[in-house]
């Protein structure tokens, strides 16, 4: 996986946050800009680096693909783990194009960084169980069994 994307993804938001939002009033001001737990997942519309971009008007999980991705503002469902999700094309010019699904937004909810981390790190371990070499590859997911993504954090079903 390519790191230097990740780095110019969390240095690209923190400029954002320092420039174009600075002083919002929709701020968490005690977040700040973090690329959390990004890994290679290969699927079926290709291979990408998947992990949430943390910052303090919202936390997405997002993807950085190898190849071809959504243009911007396309919307397109993506498989991350068993479960399938709506992303969104975007692109900025330091880090590139890149697809985001929105999990929070705004980010007042929570107490500080650590536990919008613990969230995130949370989220990405329900999405990444570890199973045994063996293991059958997870049941096909559709839309109507996706829960919504406050429910998907927070153990409520559909």
């Amino acid at each position: 996986m390519p790191m230097a994307r990740v780095a110019a993804l969390e240095t690209t938001f923190r400029e954002i946050a320092a420039t174009r939002f600075h002083g919002l009033p929709l701020l968490n001001a005690r977040l700040q800009v973090q690329a959390i737990a990004f890994a290679p997942q290969a699927g079926d519309d290709g291979d990408a680096a998947v992990g949430v971009l943390l910052t303090p008007w919202f936390m997405n999980l997002v993807r950085l693909p190898a190849g071809a991705t959504l243009a911007v503002g396309a919307k397109g469902e993506r498989r991350v783990g068993g479960r399938v999700f709506e992303f969104i094309g975007a692109h900025e010019d330091r880090c590139g194009a890149f697809e985001a699904c929105s999990l929070f937004s705004p980010m007042h909810e929570f107490a500080d960084q650590a536990a919008a981390v613990a969230t995130a790190h949370e989220l990405l371990a329900q999405l990444r169980p570890a199973a045994p070499a063996s293991a059958a590859p997870p049941a096909a997911c559709t839309m109507a069994a996706v829960p919504s993504r406050r429910g998907f954090l927070f153990g409520r079903g559909a």
